[in-house]
């Protein structure tokens, strides 16, 4: 593709870092014995290494180039002395030294990487070791600390660990990590900060398309052809192909995210006309990492071009692989070793993967890409692909959650009733507030039906929409495409309320289930003492007035959200109005929580609750201040695919 042409790329490094990684070091031509640096049993004597170290003029920081040069032959001395060593050797002499790091088979993968000199394995040695140490780092923190630094040269420099391994340890750790020297942490996929956290996580979602042989032979061949890829950078291509063939999954991930992200910053330095992006940080200038490619706005406030330049679904991908905090955020957990890598799940691997293939034929040549498309494999994940909506997103979240709570409500109509108490129900309570809230819900339940997308919503008279419409009315109401890349606060804000909202009606829904379930059982094994007895069957005659105002309430959210954008419509004191509207739904979805729940079972009072909000939401209503009276029909069309 034309936009990735030019003057071949020879280096990612500004001249200052390619001076410290390359040449500084290598200055002195001095001998050192490794006897002066590490002891026959493995120890290191930190003296020698410490002499070396060396502080600016004002003696309050370190002179970094100074000591990069004179620890240059140090460090010469101990490669030199590893690669003499066997791999047994290696073993029996190292490996009880890296017991407290919790991988300390990792550190064997690395001498073999070492002895093979194939620059991709130890590139990703180099970023599984840093990944490593700050998470075993991080635990150590901990033992005596307690808010621990985001990132590792902030570690580092932390007093508790030099107070556990000592300050010479951590000063020579601190010289090779920190991002002045030209870092093996700034090579890393690694966002700005993040957390140390738990050493597993679960991968939330599953890809629609799998890797088969075809689509692995595709993408070899495309990376053959593909502009997206530099010369001298696939044969870390090829090692992520070959560590998914061999199921280490993990590997292959992290080799794709460094290469996904170098290949970016060269599309995102090109469509914002800024090459000087594409070089390493220095101690004054930032790397431009996923977190500024993927961004809205450059550093300047003017527009980014990439997502325009990769559409939409490209960059929702994007957004759900690496940055929503309820997405897996692959590059934040694998850099800070979140992750346990000997688990690593398949399906994270094979998203990456196939949506790497989807973008190197997006900078391929017509005669071969033509060649390519014609694999029904890769057909259909260029179909996929180009059909992308997120998943991670927190209105998509929202759309799950009433789907999810509908589907539950359901479950009250299925669970056993005696007919008894029903029938005794039925005769002790005073229904009148329970018919008010009838005639409320079908009133409102009419007037929100005027409002679905498409006029698809048929109802019955005056008593509202018929109760076996209404699954399907909300299946297809969540399944409206919500426009979700960088969306305003303000429409996140009421995100956020309708998903607590929701939220609180699954508990309810959940505490209800649950109720239902241990009386009649208690009710047939006549194990119901009297007052429990009364209140089972106040229980039973709320159900079926809670039941349809909960639907109610679902298909309320699932109307607002559908129009959720018509919020930046409203000015400023109307949107403080809605906003108490929707945080008075979810006051009330709380009480009910409360009400409903096994230790407390109000449920007159929970019938007394619901009649309030009723009105209340029928009086916001009537005055068409909810989203969807702002919202166009035309412009939200049911999507029912």
């Amino acid at each position: 593709m034309e936009i990735l042409t030019g003057d071949p790329i020879t280096t990612y490094l500004s001249p200052l870092v390619h001076d410290l990684i390359c040449n500084l070091g290598f200055e002195l031509r001095e001998k050192c014995d490794i006897s002066s640096i590490v002891t026959q049993n493995g120890e290191v004597l930190w003296k020698a290494i410490t002499d070396r170290v060396r502080y600016a003029e004002s003696g309050q920081s370190l002179d970094y180039r100074e000591s990069v040069r004179l620890l240059g032959p140090v460090c010469e001395a101990i490669h030199l002395h590893t690669l003499s060593l066997t791999r047994a050797q290696f073993e029996i002499k190292y490996s009880p030294w890296f017991q407290w790091t919790a991988y300390p088979e990792l550190f064997l993968e690395i001498f073999d990487a070492l002895e093979s000199l194939n620059s991709a394995a130890v590139s990703l040695s180099v970023m599984k070791l840093t990944s490593c140490l700050e998470r075993a780092l991080g635990d150590v923190f901990l033992l005596i600390g307690k808010e621990c630094p985001f990132l590792l040269r902030d570690l580092l420099a932390s007093a508790e660990l030099a107070q556990v391994f000592g300050h010479a340890a951590v000063l020579f750790s601190y010289v090779v990590v920190d991002s002045r020297t030209g870092s093996v942490t700034e090579e890393l996929p690694s966002p700005n900060k993040s957390h140390i956290g738990p050493s597993t996580f679960c991968y939330s979602y599953k890809p629609r398309g799998r890797v088969t042989y075809e689509v692995l032979s595709a993408v070899e061949n495309t990376m053959m052809n593909s502009a997206f890829i530099l010369k001298a950078m696939l044969p870390y291509w090829e090692m992520a192909v070959a560590k998914f063939k061999v199921h280490r999954f993990a590997d292959c991930t992290t080799l794709l995210l460094s290469q996904l992200e170098a290949g970016l910053r060269r599309v995102f330095a090109a469509v914002n006309k800024c090459p000087a992006r594409l070089l390493t940080a220095e101690s004054t200038i930032l790397y431009t990492t996923f977190d500024e490619i993927l961004a809205k706005h450059l550093n300047d406030g003017s527009i980014n071009q990439l997502p325009h330049f990769l559409g939409e679904p490209a960059m929702e991908f994007l957004w759900d692989f690496l940055s929503y905090q309820e997405g897996p955020r692959i590059r934040d957990r694998l850099s800070h070793g979140e992750i346990n890598l000997r688990e690593f799940p398949r399906e994270a691997a094979s998203q990456l993967l196939t949506f790497s293939l989807v973008l190197l034929l997006r900078f391929t040549e017509e005669d071969t890409l033509s060649e390519l498309k014609e694999e029904a494999g890769v057909q259909m994940l260029v179909s996929l692909a180009e059909g992308y909506r997120s998943r991670c997103h927190p209105a998509f979240q929202l759309q799950k959650q009433v789907l999810s709570c509908g589907e539950s409500l359901r479950m009250w109509d299925v669970l056993p009733f005696p007919e008894e108490p029903r029938q005794e129900a039925a005769r002790l309570e005073d229904n009148s507030e329970a018919h008010a809230c009838n005639t409320l819900i079908s009133k409102i339940l009419c007037e929100l039906c005027r409002h679905v997308p498409g006029s698809t919503c048929a109802v019955d008279g005056s008593d509202g929409l018929p109760p076996e419409r209404r699954p399907q009315l909300l299946k297809e109401l969540c399944s409206t495409r919500i426009p979700t890349l960088f969306c305003p606060r303000l429409v996140l804000e009421v995100v956020v309320l309708l998903r607590g909202i929701s939220s609180q009606c699954q508990r309810v829904s959940d505490q209800v289930t649950a109720s239902l379930q241990l009386r009649h059982r208690q009710w047939v094994e006549r194990r119901l003492r009297s007052r429990q007895r009364q209140n089972y069957l106040r229980m039973l005659n709320s159900v079926g007035l809670l039941s349809p105002g909960l639907y109610l309430i679902l298909l309320l959210l699932a109307l607002e959200l559908v129009s959720v954008h018509a919020v930046l419509g409203k000015s400023a004191p109307e949107r403080q109005q809605y906003l108490r509207f929707l945080k008075l739904i979810l006051q009330y979805t709380e009480n009910l929580a409360a009400y409903t729940n096994q230790e407390k079972n109000k449920w007159n009072e929970a019938i007394s609750l619901t009649h309030a909000v009723l009105l209340r939401i029928w009086t916001f209503s009537e005055k068409k201040q909810m989203l969807m009276h702002l919202a166009k029909n035309s412009t939200n069309q049911v999507d029912t695919s």
